[in-house]
């Protein structure tokens, strides 16, 4: 079964080993961007992640979806396998 509950810290570190930078926080969410490599034609990604408390359901699926995952248990995954 695939894991689909995360500390907001955990999906910050994660992403922040994958190329995202913090960019600013707003109360208790930490904003971040990706940019995306050289001659890459994608756009650049912006996300908020929540911190204080586990985040699940729509919000995880929502932050999945700004990463750019195409498949959310692979998204899950990924971010179970960093952490």
């Amino acid at each position: 079964m695939v894991r689909r509950h995360f500390p907001g810290r955990d999906i910050v570190k994660v992403l922040s080993k994958h190329n995202y930078t913090f960019v600013g926080r707003e109360g208790s969410h930490v904003r971040m961007r990706w940019d995306p490599p050289g001659e890459h034609n994608s756009k650049v990604r912006l996300v908020s992640i929540p911190v204080g408390h586990e985040v699940g359901g729509n919000t995880l699926r929502n932050i999945a979806d700004k990463c750019g995952a195409e498949d959310f248990d692979s998204f899950c995954r990924w971010i179970n396998r960093n952490s």
